[in-house]
């Protein structure tokens, strides 16, 4: 097998499994259990359960079935399946953010560590505009390059959670790794994303109009 494309399957098991994880791991605060609730959070989120519920219940499903999206095979052999997994994928991910955008004046270490989620939130929904409004448009290749960002921005409910527990283990304040990882979860995501849409333009995939195998 061609170590690109070995590469890039590993790529896509690795984060579905990741995202898949923590899909499984954040519905758990569906069933609205205060034990569920980080208590520096608890308050806030018994005082905002709809927003809260909202906001999970999006990122569940955004999280989980964003990968599947980008699977070639998914989408030529059942485009119908493919156009409805990426409806409820959009309706997700402005669920999402809608629901993170009713929470943020009650963040946790305002101003800097709400204004990063609210920045997220804004990102979200702003790519996720620009991916449906591509596919509407039959601008395919636009739609994927959006589609990869939104999903880089979605994926942050897995990196941030990653930062929270490296900074842990490398004894950051939990305020401090809390703060920083607002901002740096999702810019880093972003970065990624951007070099994964760089070299997809050089490749033949893109020329010829197809999706990047993962």
């Amino acid at each position: 097998m061609n170590p690109s494309v070995l590469l890039r399957r590993s790529g896509w098991i690795t984060v579905t499994v990741l995202a898949t994880a923590i899909a499984l791991l954040s519905a758990r605060y569906l069933t609205l259990d205060p034990e569920t609730f980080l208590e520096e959070q608890r308050a806030t989120y018994l005082a905002s359960l709809a927003p809260l519920t909202l906001h999970v219940g999006g990122a569940v499903l955004a999280l989980a079935l964003g990968p599947w999206q980008f699977l070639p095979r998914l989408r030529l052999r059942w485009p119908r399946v493919h156009r409805l997994l990426g409806r409820v994928y959009l309706a997700g991910a402005v669920a999402t953010a809608a629901g993170g955008l009713l929470l943020v004046p009650k963040g946790l270490f305002g101003p800097i560590a709400p204004a990063g989620f609210a920045a997220l939130a804004v990102g979200v929904l702003a790519t996720s505009t620009a991916a449906f409004a591509a596919i509407r448009r039959r601008r395919v290749a636009r739609h994927q390059v959006w589609m990869i960002r939104s999903y880089a921005l979605i994926f942050t409910g897995v990196t941030f959670r990653l930062w929270l527990i490296v900074c842990s283990a490398a004894g950051v304040p939990f305020e401090q790794a809390y703060t920083s990882g607002a901002w740096a979860a999702w810019l880093v995501n972003l970065l990624v994303a951007e070099q994964v849409i760089a070299r997809r333009a050089t490749g033949p995939s893109v020329r010829s109009g197809r999706t990047v195998q993962p």
